[in-house]
This record gives structure tokens, sequence and C-alpha cells, in this order.
């Protein structure tokens, strides 16, 4: 099994990661990928006029139910949708991912996490308003959307139906495989390393904790987005709670050194002896592990946006900028701060230095968190079992909506199986090997997806205007229901 992910990883990374005009910079290879979503975050940052700064409060107004209409169309709650595509993206990557980052980048990778929270939050803005237009509604009272559809009709719209449709497919191909190694396989072996280091069963057979994972994943993907939903509304704030409540206490045992962990992030995000390569470094690290945790720039979020029930599709774009904010430059930013200022990203023990080498990026914060308190540890187990669950659960219905997409709905049900009998093969596989497979995955999904959102810019940024102009007049206040 190993060797099929090596030969995967083989041929995506000839693809992905090339060097482009930068070359080679102080040994480091500049992804071409990574460049891509720098440029595209950039791009649609200045285009839609800083919309994840300016639209942020009224954002948390769509949210907490201000705007509903007697028109909004879709199966779930906006907030619903919300919290079914934060399950997604608050996982074992802001735990794991962050680690990786800071272990093989330096501090400095944590400010391009940061920065690329903000950059992410106009990436899945426009993915997500272009997903909510182009939704289908299928007989079997089902919703598709996502990359698969805005890819097909958005470009179809623009006189490129041939081209839509190819990318549409190779989009929907990228995102089952993703599934299985982002959204399953990396989230099983990131936990189990550190349910491991907690119950010694495991460690003689672990395939029993996939078997474990494999049963309580399957009583809810069976039930489809709306069991989905109901489940990830309630989850997910209570583990982000509960997760942060440890961070603050890591936080308040280093209160004095905080701002110098800043200060560290900040020099080392720029200077030319940073970790690994530099800048440049720190920089793709930074970027490359923070689109592994909030996914803004692939086009997934979208697949749980679109079931959303709103009049506007713009709307729904504004409620999805919360994502990545709270995901990378809240989560994120807390995790990257507890092993910073521990220390546990610089190794120097044996187990330390195994963990690092071998990408288990759980064991390094798990190490973090049990250096202040002896039995955070078992209690960070806890929070990882929560965190891998609910990303999986989510990412099992981007998988599936993009199975449906390819091979039609009546074969829905053999995805779902191939999707539970991944997570106990997680658990009998290279940690490392899975790390750089789902990584590639991730990166893969963004070619056709960033290609989509530049062409159709302008039709977002179309919608996003007259829906300023209806907010400043008083029209949508007026259509809300009271």
């Amino acid at each position: 099994m190993n060797e099929l992910f090596q030969g995967i990883n083989a041929f995506f990374e000839s693809i992905l990661f090339f060097d482009i005009f930068l070359g080679q910079i102080e040994g480091t290879t500049f992804p071409f990928v990574v460049a891509l979503l720098i440029v595209g975050g950039v791009f649609l940052t200045l285009k839609m006029g800083f919309v994840n700064l300016r639209m942020f409060a009224h954002s948390l107004a769509i949210v907490r139910g201000k705007y509903k209409t007697k028109e909004d169309k879709g199966v779930i709650s906006p907030f619903q949708s919300l919290a079914t595509a934060l399950s997604a993206t608050v996982g074992i990557g802001n735990i794991a991912a962050v680690s990786i980052a800071i272990s093989w980048g330096g501090a400095g990778a944590a400010f391009w996490m940061i920065l690329a929270g903000f950059l992410g939050m106009t990436l899945k803005f426009t993915e997500v308003t272009l997903a909510v237009k182009h939704r289908k509604f299928l007989p079997d009272g089902t919703i598709m959307g996502g990359g698969m559809e805005y890819l097909s009709q958005g470009l179809a719209e623009k006189n490129m139906p041939k081209t839509g449709k190819a990318m549409a497919m190779v989009f929907a191909f990228f995102m089952i495989l993703g599934a299985l190694g982002a959204g399953n396989t990396f989230q099983i072996s990131q936990s189990l390393s550190v349910m491991q280091g907690q119950v010694a069963f495991f460690n003689d057979f672990p395939w029993v904790f996939g078997l474990i994972m494999a049963g309580i994943t399957g009583l809810v993907i069976i039930g489809g987005i709306k069991r989905i939903a109901t489940v990830a509304e309630k989850i997910v704030p209570l583990m982000v709670v509960f997760y942060l409540l440890m961070v603050f206490w890591v936080l308040g045992t280093y209160f004095t050194a905080i701002p110098d962990a800043f200060a560290l992030i900040f020099k080392e995000a720029f200077s030319p002896t940073a970790v690994a390569g530099g800048m440049f470094g720190a920089m793709i690290q930074g970027f490359q592990r923070a689109v592994f945790s909030n996914e803004a720039g692939l086009g997934s979020a979208g697949i749980a946006h679109s079931a959303a029930r709103v009049k506007y599709p713009v709307r729904q774009g504004l409620v999805s900028l919360y994502e990545p904010f709270i995901d990378t430059v809240v989560v994120c930013t807390m995790t990257a701060l507890v092993v910073i200022l521990t220390g546990s990203y610089l190794g120097g023990t044996e187990a330390l230095d195994a963990a690092i080498a071998a990408k288990q990026g759980a064991v390094i914060t798990s190490t973090a968190f049990g250096s202040v308190v002896s039995w955070f540890p078992t209690i960070l187990g806890g929070a990882i079992f929560m965190f891998a669950f609910s990303t999986m659960i989510s990412w099992s219905y981007y998988g599936e909506r993009a199975w449906v997409y390819l091979f039609g709905a009546k074969s829905s049900i053999v995805y779902k199986l191939i999707f539970l009998a991944f997570i106990v093969i997680a658990t009998i596989t290279d940690t490392g090997t899975m790390v750089d497979f789902s990584s590639i995955l991730f990166l893969a999904l963004a070619i056709p997806n960033l290609f989509g959102l530049m062409i159709m810019s302008g039709d977002v940024r179309e919608m996003l205007s007259d829906y300023l102009k209806k907010l400043k007049s008083g029209e949508l206040d007026a259509e809300a229901i009271r």
C-alpha cells in the first residue's frame, strides 16, 4: 500500500512542484501551486475590495439569522452549512499541520499561515458564492454544488463548455482522492499516533481503532447531509471551545513570553537564515499547511455551503468568511503559539525528533501540551478524536457529491463503503507517506478551481456590488422575516 501512495505522490509532485520563475531559492523549490494560491488570493482580495475585512460584521448578522426571507431555498440553515464546512476544516490540520509547518519551516511559517488565512477569506467567499449560484436541486431532494457545478456551468456561460466540463471532471476526481486521503486517512493516521501514546492496546492492534472510527463514522454518513449537519452544528462549537480552553491554559503559563513569541514569528518570517530555506521556506510551509487546514482556494467548502437556505448567493459567500478566520487566524495561531512557546517544534528528544522526521504533527503538539500539564495529552487525545471525526464526516460528503457527479447517485453507497474501508487502511500505513499523499491531493484541487475563480471573478464582483446596493437602500432589511 505504501508503494502505491509513493507512486501517486511522485506523479503529482512532477506536476505540482516544478520550479517556477523563482527557481531554486536557498535550496528550496517554490511550488507552482503555492505561488498560484498567493497570486489568486491577492488578486481576488483587491478585486472584491477587501470584502474579507469590510463585510465581517454583516456576515455575523447573517449567521445569527437576521436576514432570513420567505424566498430562501436549500435544505439546511446558513449556520448549519458553516458548521458543516468548519467541521471539515477545523480538524487535525489545526493540531498536526501547524506543528509540521513550524517544525519544517521555522517559527516564521506561522506568520505566513495567518496571512494565508486572511487571503483565504476572499478565496472562500468567491468559491462559495459561485457554488450557491450554480447549485442544482436533484430529484432525490439532495443538492449538487461546489467546484464541479460552477466549473462546468460557469465556464459554459463564458463560451468554454468543453473546457468547463473537462475541468469539472478533473476536479471531481481530485475531490474523491482528497476525501480518501486528507479527509480520511490523514485524520486517522495522525489521531492514531496520539491515541497509541494514551492507550497501549492500540500499539499492538491499531486496526481496532480503525474499526471503531469506521463504525461511528458510518452511522452518521449513511444519513446524508442533514444528519451530518445536525451532528456538525453540535460538535464543532464544543470542540473549538474545548481545545481553546487548553490553549489558554498554556498561554497563561507562558504569558510573559507571548510578545517574544510574536517577535520571533515576525523575525523568522522574513529572515534569510530561517529554517528550511529562509523566508521562502517559511512561506511555502505556512501557505501550504494553511491551505491544508482551511481549504481556501480548493473549492471543497462550496459543496457544504450550496445546501444552505439562502436567497442570495453572495449572502452565503459572506457567511463563509468566518471559516478561514476561525480555522487559521484564530485556532491555528493559538496552536502555533503553544508549539513555539514550549519549544516542542525544535525537537531535542529522541521521541520528538522521530515525530518531526515522520511528520507526526499531532505528537509534536501533544508533547507541547504535556510539557505544561502532564495529563493534558490525555485530554488532547479526546479533542483529537472529535477533530478527526468531525472532519471525516464532512469530507465523506464532499467526496460523495463528487462521486455522484461522475458516476451517478445510485452508486453513492459504493463510495461510502470505500471511504469506510480507507479508515481501517490508514491504521496500517506509514504516517509520513500519508501526510505527503494528502498534501499533494489537496494542492491538486487548487489548479482547476483557481482557474475557474479567476475567470468568473467578475460575476462575483457584480453580484457583490448589487447586494451592497440593496443593503444600503434598506431593501434587504425590509424583506427579512422578523
